[in-house]
């Protein structure tokens, strides 16, 4: 394909999707960290010590929370898999919502503000746990299909907490860049953030944008037909955002038809539902796991505590350093140089080959038994670590990447 000639990024910008403050002079029900009742998700790591500081914590399944168990709970802390609108908090004592999670499409803010419920979230939190994930997954692609990265141009649409790292790490590998954000370009007037139209002929697409289903700026359904009528079979596109922002069965045609070189999806349009034919003609196919390092989640934890913390007008102290494990050393496969060598790393420490083959054992189960497996292979322990915790230890031959693998994010050594 042609090398484009600029860079493209389309986005989760906080400042076009953050959450306005509520309204002054709203304030914990319960004052007192013996009074408070905080619900927390019992997936979300830390949750017990992170909270209990503050109040009686009553843990709960994310995905079976019912509105009547919430009647005296005066604070909820959710994941992803809470839907949070009038149907669960109606009648509840709750005047706190937590979501300890970069995304907030689970969350009907209009209804929190017009009830002054507080709402906080965590903006960022997995945003390094993404951007390795795309890392490992070119690397992947670009081995099986005999790309060289340096050669390749990626659009990422969606240049926010996610999008503009995933930009920095492809940059390093030597890629061309192309930013795509509208939103952005409307509110900076910086010509760098592209339209999606302006980005189209990227050797790869890659979406990070929030699920909005109106406005201004609609993701819902953005890679539909037309758009995937206008790409290239040499072209590849991929999904770690939200599921609904690919039309699936259009997807699936388009795979079908060769009309795109691939695709790799870490969310699900009907999500914890898994469409396995489409599953079937993906490069690969993940449990919405992007996201899921223990970093990422213990930092969510961290910002809800501090926002909570701050809206009771209670003191807590954060979780120490201490709760991580140690990381490994890792060694890059010995004879392998360049592009191969950092992929066979990178698929140590993110194991990404082993999750897509477990996911793909659920097409032959039940329902019942594929949605458990989805759920537990999104929330099994030990959850995986940030490339910050590991060492590569590098050959002589090797030494000329260490300047890579620091840029990804990996502590190096030289043997």
């Amino acid at each position: 394909m042609q090398r484009l000639e600029r860079v493209c990024i389309c986005a989760e910008m906080p400042s076009i999707y953050a959450i306005p403050p509520v309204a002054a002079g709203i304030h914990a029900r319960a004052g007192t960290v013996n009074s408070m009742i905080i619900a927390v998700d019992k997936e979300i790591p830390y949750g017990m010590e992170a909270f209990s500081q503050l109040g009686r914590v009553r843990l709960f399944s994310g995905r079976n929370l019912k509105n009547q168990d919430l009647q005296d709970v005066d604070v909820l802390i959710v994941r992803t898999v809470t839907p949070v609108n009038a149907l669960l908090l109606n009648g509840t004592s709750v005047r706190f919502v937590g979501a300890a999670s970069a995304g907030i499409d689970h969350v009907d803010q209009n209804y929190l503000r017009s009830q002054g419920i507080h709402f906080h979230y965590a903006a960022g939190c997995n945003a390094d746990s993404v951007s390795e994930y795309i890392a490992t997954l070119l690397h992947i692609i670009a081995s099986r299909k005999g790309w060289d990265l340096r050669r390749k141009s990626i659009g990422v649409i969606g240049v926010g907490n996610v999008g503009s790292r995933v930009a920095r790490k492809a940059r390093e590998l030597g890629m061309q860049v192309f930013l795509c954000d509208p939103p952005l370009r409307e509110a900076t007037g910086d010509a760098r953030y592209q339209s999606l139209d302006e980005v189209i002929n990227a050797d790869i697409l890659t979406f990070h944008v929030p699920l909005n289903p109106d406005g201004p700026y609609p993701t819902t359904h953005l890679l539909n037909r037309e758009l995937l009528n206008r790409l290239s079979p040499e072209q590849f596109v991929i999904n770690s955002s939200r599921g609904a922002v690919f039309d699936g069965q259009e997807l699936k045609t388009a795979l079908q038809r060769g009309k795109i070189s691939g695709a790799a999806l870490d969310v699900w349009e009907d999500e914890p539902i898994v469409d396995y034919s489409l599953l079937e003609l993906l490069d690969i196919g993940t449990p919405h796991i992007a996201g899921g390092a223990l970093d990422g989640k213990i930092r969510a934890t961290e910002m809800i505590r501090e926002g909570l913390s701050k809206f009771a007008g209670i003191q807590s102290t954060g979780l120490s350093e201490d709760v991580y494990p140690e990381g490994a050393a890792i060694h890059p496969e010995t004879g392998k140089t360049g592009q191969e060598a950092v992929r066979s790393a990178l698929i140590q420490a993110y194991k990404i080959l082993d999750v897509d083959a477990r996911l793909r054992a659920f097409a032959s189960c039940t329902q019942e038994q594929a949605l458990n497996g989805f759920e537990r292979l999104r929330t099994e322990k030990p959850l995986r670590l940030e490339f910050r915790h590991f060492v590569i230890e590098l050959e002589a031959a090797q030494k000329d990447l260490a300047n890579i693998f620091r840029a990804l994010g990996f502590q190096t050594r030289v043997a």
